[in-house]
C-alpha cells in the first residue's frame, strides 16, 4: 500500500484554529486517497500568509517524505501556485507528489509555475515602481504627510522580539545538530553539519542555505 503525507496551508491563525479551509483540504485528500487505497501516515498544517516564503511545515513534510519514501499529497496546488518559494522547494525536493486539484502536475509543471510566479512578482513590482515614478512626476506627494507625527521611534520592543526569536531559532537548531551528532560516531566538521542540514531541508533564520560559518554562529550562541 502506497504511503502518503499530506500538506495543508491556511493563511490566518483564525482559519487554523477554526479548521476553516483545513477541513476542505482534508476532505479533498481523503477523497483522492479513497480512489487509490493509499494510506495517510502523517499530516502537516502550515498557518502562514501566502506572501511569506517561510514554509517550516512544508520543510518537515518534504524531509519525512524523503526519509520514508512516502508521497506528498497536496489538496490544492492552485492556492500555492503563485508562491515561487513553495514551488521551487517542491521541485527541488526530489519527492514524489500528487495534487488533488491537478493530478497531472509533475516536476516540469511545477518548475514552469515557479518561473511564472517569479515573473509575475517582478512584473507587479516593476509596475508599482513605474506608477509611483509617474505620480511623483505629476507632483503628487507620496507617503504620509503626517509621518513625523505618527512615527513610532521606540524600537526597544521590536528589538527584544527579534532577539527572542533569534534565540529560539538557535536553540532549536542546536538541538537538531546535537541529534545529528549523536547518530554518527565520528565528530562532524562544520561543513559536514551544514551539508547535512541542507540535505534535510533546513534553512537558516533568513531562509538561506547553511554554510560552515552559519553553523558556527548557532553553536557559539547556544
Amino acid at each position: 500500500m502506497e504511503k502518503f503525507i499530506a500538506y495543508y496551508r491556511v493563511s490566518t491563525n483564525k482559519q487554523g484554529k477554526s479548521g476553516l479551509g483545513i477541513e476542505a483540504q482534508q476532505a479533498s485528500v481523503a477523497d483522492y486517497l479513497a480512489t487509490t487505497s493509499g494510506e495517510l501516515v502523517n499530516e502537516f498544517i502550515e498557518v502562514q500568509s501566502g506572501k511569506d516564503n517561510q514554509r517550516p511545515e512544508l520543510t518537515k513534510a518534504l524531509r519525512k517524505c524523503r526519509l520514508t519514501g512516502a508521497t506528498l499529497v497536496i489538496a490544492k496546488l492552485d492556492r500555492l501556485s503563485r508562491n515561487a518559494a513553495f514551488l521551487m522547494n517542491l521541485q527541488e525536493s526530489a519527492v514524489n507528489f500528487i495534487c488533488c486539484d491537478m493530478p497531472e502536475a509533475n516536476t516540469l509543471t511545477v518548475g514552469l509555475m515557479a518561473c511564472m510566479a517569479e515573473y509575475e512578482r517582478k512584473r507587479i513590482s516593476e509596475n508599482t515602481k513605474a506608477a509611483l515614478k509617474a505620480a511623483k512626476a505629476r507632483g503628487v506627494k507620496l507617503g504620509n504627510p503626517r509621518l513625523d507625527e505618527v512615527r513610532y521611534t521606540d524600537t526597544t520592543k521590536a528589538n527584544r522580539k527579534r532577539s527572542e526569536k533569534a534565540k529560539e531559532f538557535n536553540e532549536s537548531m542546536y538541538a537538531t545538530i546535537e541529534e545529528m551528532q549523536n547518530k554518527i560516531d565520528i565528530p562532524l566538521s562544520l561543513r559536514s553539519i551544514a551539508e547535512l542540514l541542507n540535505d534535510e531541508g533546513y534553512t537558516t533564520a533568513r531562509g538561506k542555505a547553511w554554510q560552515a560559518t552559519s553553523v558556527m554562529r548557532v553553536l557559539e550562541a547556544a
